[in-house]
């Protein structure tokens, strides 16, 4: 018989049975010492055997000792995040204070951080440290950072009003908050909080606690700390505070932009009424001297100037924080290109637009963005009323275009291989269940037109026909190049159905105004910081301008675009001493209403609609109601007749005679047509001996045919512009415009 343990003969098999024996054997020993370690410990821990209260005892230890062990690794977890967010540094710097000047160097306004720690704890007056203890944290010396028992109580009083109507946080959380987090309103915020309380108590003490809350607590006005604030709201320092103002303080750490004197005095003179009681509650004061406080409330100083263009300075406010993002440059200087006669003119016209027609036409809202065609910006109105409301329409608001996005897409025809007198149809394909219709709700009805007809008609069909033609792809990358974000290819693309803010609306479309070159909106010229140094000049430190679209392309467009002011949609926004072009935009609703056109020399856009996206009156288009405001706004904002031509169109008559004027000026007299040239130009900081010359010349004689009297002359002389109406100005050629459009 064969084995076949073995092969091909070879005998040099294993002993199979002498294995498994001694497996057996090795497992057998195995378990039996086993069992005799268990023995021995048995044995030995019988020893330690408890019962009856003993062992319940010991039981509630051990388990303890577990549950804080998993409770140590837990709050570890959660207090890592936290640990992580601490940096000290955050104590002293790190935000932007900005003056800004006009582009003479006038100061114009502030944005960022109003700060000042200048003032010891000891120089606080107890009415401002009793007042922030009685509204925000009356244990704050007997608590370690986390208040349970007031946290407990603010909790009760929530759920009986079934409401948040008190809070928990202490000051040490509340200084955590303003430090290191975000006013997020989350779990995650929170547990951050707790955990940063309780790491700033065991690194100071409740004084400098107290100290680091009044000076970085945010007040409002932009205004840090209760030094900052009390120069803010009352022109004096906060040692000479008295009992109202200081109650007025406290009130507005809860909600400082909501109990702003400045924005809601009847809401904040409640607030502050709040604090007095609490200040007699936590036994700090009396009724009576609570009740002569409320009898004599805190006078507040207006610190804004009238004039101060507040929205554009918040815009360039951003800019500076773009700009300088990086250079550890926190106090600055900045010069702007904002001009504020057109700044102050944009904000009544808007203004006196929706007083007269808002409840009619059921708006509220708007926008109106002013620039040169190189991109500066001259004037940027956000909306009705920056006291009521400072987001910012013209910046961040995005709104659906409507027919107004036409003009990408007739530019994007125009660079492959369209012209402005191609043969175009009233009619368009399908896109998937989509079928566009022209206002009215036309399908088209075929007829064939040049392209400029078509967009001076504003068809719906051709436009969407002409996306679908060229490519929704090139459509959006033009608009990519020309500065727009966010347009996303969909069926009606061609339509404005995607929204954008009005100020990459101008911006875009003043690359065709200057003819193909960039001009990315911009409102600062030049930065210095806190040692009058030069750390920007844009001149300097921007790229040069580069072209977008051709030459050709822009010319096309602006054709086109005439049409449309001329003999299309947007004949109210036409103007008789220059020429216009544009295009109107309606979106669906009416939700919004657009006029975006330009002249040789501004290029501006107006929105309207409703902050909360309902709809208007019906019936209503852009160029029924933008058009008419972007005029209105226009003829006056053009305080010159010397207005530069727009690339592919004639040069307007009234232009022709005005460079006629000039021309003959320069040759009876130079000096005189220098300096009225010079005065034309944005204003810069420095003016030549001549122009200065010419200037006082000229004023001097406009003064005596007015028969006014020549003033003394100052210490530091310097150039006067006179405000007549004899320097070239359009009311002189009968060409003036009323201030407020008239809509039929």
């Amino acid at each position: 018989m064969s084995d076949w343990f073995f092969k091909r003969g070879r005998r040099t098999g294993i002993d199979w049975m002498s294995l498994d024996s001694r497996l057996d054997s090795a497992l057998s020993d195995l378990w039996s010492f086993c069992k005799d370690v268990w023995d021995a410990c048995s044995s030995f821990f019988a020893r330690f055997k408890l019962t009856g209260w003993r062992r319940l005892l010991a039981e509630a230890g051990s388990e303890s000792l577990t549950l804080c062990l998993g409770g140590f690794f837990v709050l570890y977890a959660l207090a890592l995040p936290a640990f992580l967010d601490f940096d000290e540094a955050r104590f002293f710097t790190g935000r932007y204070s900005v003056t800004f000047l006009d582009a003479a160097g006038n100061e114009i306004g502030q944005r960022g951080i109003l700060h000042n720690d200048a003032v010891p704890l000891e120089e606080i007056p107890d009415a401002v440290i009793h007042a922030t203890l009685a509204t925000e944290d009356r244990r704050f010396f007997e608590h370690f950072g986390v208040d349970v028992i007031g946290t407990t109580r603010a909790l009760i009083e929530n759920l009986r009003a079934n409401d948040v109507v008190q809070g928990g946080s202490t000051l040490s959380q509340q200084l955590a908050k303003n430090l290191f987090l975000s006013s997020e309103r989350s779990l995650d915020r929170k547990i951050k909080e707790a955990f940063l309380a309780l790491l700033l108590e065991t690194r100071f003490t409740k004084r400098e606690i107290l100290k680091l809350y009044l000076d970085r607590a945010y007040l409002g006005g932009g205004a840090f700390g209760v030094e900052a604030a009390s120069q803010f709201y009352f022109g004096k320092s906060v040692r000479e505070v008295n009992l109202a103002e200081a109650a007025l303080l406290a009130g507005l750490y809860k909600a400082p932009t909501s109990y702003a004197p400045h924005v809601n005095l009847p809401a904040s003179r409640a607030r502050t009424n709040e604090v007095l009681q609490n200040l007699v509650d936590a036994g700090y004061y009396t009724a009576a001297q609570a009740h002569e406080a409320r009898l004599n409330p805190a006078r507040i100083v207006e610190t804004r100037t009238a004039t101060s263009p507040d929205w554009f300075l918040d815009w360039a406010f951003e800019e500076i924080q773009r700009l300088m993002a990086g250079r550890n440059q926190y106090v600055l200087t900045a010069r702007t290109t904002v001009d504020l006669t057109m700044q102050k003119q944009a904000d009544e016209a808007l203004v006196s637009f929706l007083k007269q027609n808002g409840r009619r036409l059921r708006m509220n809202s708007g926008s109106i963005v002013a620039m040169e065609t190189d991109g500066a910006v001259r004037a940027l109105t956000g909306g009705p009323d920056y006291g009521e409301s400072q987001f910012n329409r013209a910046t961040h608001a995005r709104r659906q275009p409507g027919s107004s996005f036409k003009i990408y897409v007739y530019a994007a025809a125009l660079e492959n291989g369209y012209k402005p007198t191609s043969m175009v149809r009233d009619s368009s394909r399908s896109c998937g269940r989509w079928h566009p219709q022209n206002y009215g709700g036309s399908r088209g009805g075929g007829a064939r037109m040049p392209l400029g007809v078509a967009l001076a008609r504003s068809l719906n069909t051709t436009a969407a026909e002409l996306s679908f033609a060229v490519g929704r792809e090139k459509v959006i990358e033009l608009t990519q190049r020309l500065g727009i974000t966010g347009i996303r290819k969909t069926c009606s693309m061609a339509l404005g159905d995607y929204g954008f803010p009005p100020i990459q609306h101008v911006g875009a479309a003043a690359v065709f105004a200057n003819g193909g070159m960039s001009a990315t909106p911009y409102g600062i010229l030049d930065i210095v910081n806190s040692r009058g140094e030069l750390i920007y000049d844009r001149s300097r430190d921007e790229p040069e301008r580069e072209r977008l679209v051709s030459q050709e392309v822009a010319e096309g467009l602006n054709q086109m675009m005439h049409q449309v002011v001329t003999s299309g949609t947007g004949q109210r926004a036409a103007l008789d001493f220059t020429h216009v072009v544009g295009k109107t935009g309606t979106s669906t609703g009416p939700r919004d209403v657009w006029f975006l056109g330009f002249t040789g020399k501004y290029v501006g856009a107006v929105w309207l609609g409703n902050d909360d996206n309902r709809p208007m009156a019906n019936g209503n288009t852009g160029g029924q109601l933008a058009a008419p405001l972007w005029a209105s706004f226009m003829s006056v904002a053009h305080r010159s007749m010397n207005i530069p031509t727009i690339p592919g169109l004639q040069p307007h008559p009234v232009q022709v005679a005005e460079q006629q004027r000039i021309a003959e000026l320069k040759r009876t007299d130079p000096a005189a047509a220098a300096a009225l040239s010079g005065a034309r130009r944005a204003p810069s900081l420095t003016m030549s001996g001549p122009a200065r010359d010419a200037l006082k010349r000229i004023t001097s004689e406009l003064r005596k045919a007015a028969g006014v009297t020549e003033p003394e002359p100052a210490s530091t002389p310097g150039p006067s512009i006179p405000t007549s109406r004899a320097s070239g100005d359009r009311a002189d050629l009968g060409l003036g415009r009323a201030s407020s459009p008239t809509i039929p």
